[in-house]
């Protein structure tokens, strides 16, 4: 029995010391552009459906939106997701396409009305991890992501008024405000 034992455990460290010497060779794909690995989609997927099972907020939710929430969260909306997910009459871009494994959900065509707002929330707040989505929780506070998160879940066919237009027509908008220079370190006195 020791020695069976003693035969996985070296069988670990062997294939624990390939592993490893896989990632620090680079044998492992680190491209964007590469095709996904064998299992690497079904770990990527059952990993994201365990996580927002966990941790994605349910209802009742901070507060319920307003026709301004609406308006405010479509215009977020143009400024910080657009690029990669369009809006609704665009087609994905350059930077769209270039986004591994696959093309970002457009929008117009893939919503997620389907999904509730606190998995969307908690997809803006946290990003998703072996895709292009990054997490926003630094740069926007909580009532913006929720307003995305509203906003998104009536895409296509639940928004009215200047949500709708500016959903329709995103010109309207104006770009986001740069983010502030991070502080120069200052220098030691002499």
């Amino acid at each position: 029995m020791r020695g069976f034992i003693g035969g996985i455990v070296a069988a670990l460290v062997i294939l624990g010391l390939i592993a490893f010497a896989a990632l620090e060779t680079g044998s492992i794909p680190a491209r964007a552009d590469a095709p996904a690995l064998p299992g690497e989609r079904w770990a990527a997927r059952t990993s994201l459906r365990a996580t927002l099972d966990r941790e994605a907020p349910k209802p009742p939710y901070p507060f319920t939106p307003t026709d301004a929430d609406l308006t405010q969260g479509a215009t977020l909306y143009v400024q910080n997701c657009a690029v990669c997910h369009g809006t609704a009459n665009s087609t994905p871009n350059a930077i769209a396409h270039g986004l591994g494994p696959s093309t970002p959900p457009q929008f117009n065509k893939h919503d997620v009305s389907d999904d509730p707002e606190g998995v969307t929330f908690w997809k803006i707040d946290h990003g998703v991890r072996w895709t292009g989505m990054p997490a926003f929780s630094k740069s926007l506070d909580d009532k913006s992501m929720w307003q995305i998160a509203f906003f998104l879940k009536r895409v296509p066919d639940q928004l009215t008024g200047q949500a709708k237009s500016i959903w329709e027509n995103p010109s309207q908008v104006a770009p986001p405000t740069p983010m502030p220079a991070p502080p120069q370190p200052s220098r030691p006195p002499k």
